[in-house]
């Protein structure tokens, strides 16, 4: 499916926060097992001190969210509405958060996700390498800026 031409794309602010973790609790795939363990006050530390956050938006609502961490050099999450999966937002997310971390002369990021999901095949799809377990239940990707370069 295509992306439907309303939806927008931003830098997320702190008055989003409520909105961001709304959809966070909402996926039904790496489904957080305590919903409060990612506060507001998590989101506002990571989106003042560690990185960059964007929403994607359909009539005035955040459908999607994408944040990444230059200090760890990691994806911190990549999520949509599930009524809104399978348009195109997560893709182009993605691709705006890469291209700005790159833009940032960083050689690399990683990313962890549950396996078997259709996360692990979104990333595989858009190139991500698999390099081990993270965690007790995570497997662990990279993306190096050259890989990048050849597959966006």
């Amino acid at each position: 499916m295509e992306t439907p031409v309303q939806i927008t794309y931003r830098t997320a602010s702190i008055e989003d926060i409520p909105a961001i973790l709304i959809v966070r609790n909402s996926v039904l795939e790496n489904r957080l097992s305590d919903p409060n363990s990612i506060t507001h006050e998590d989101c506002a530390h990571f989106m003042k001190n560690r990185g960059k956050t964007w929403v994607a938006e359909f009539a005035n609502q955040i459908v999607g969210f994408a944040m990444i961490d230059t200090i760890d050099d990691r994806v911190w999450a990549l999520f949509i509405l599930p009524q809104y999966e399978k348009l195109g937002i997560g893709k182009q997310l993605h691709h705006m958060m890469l291209d700005w971390f790159f833009g940032l002369d960083k050689e690399s990021v990683w990313l962890g996700t549950t396996p078997n999901t259709r996360a692990e095949g979104f990333y595989r799809k858009l190139g991500w390498q698999y390099s081990g377990k993270y965690g007790n239940d995570e497997i662990k990707f990279r993306m190096s800026r050259n890989d990048w370069d050849l597959n966006k």
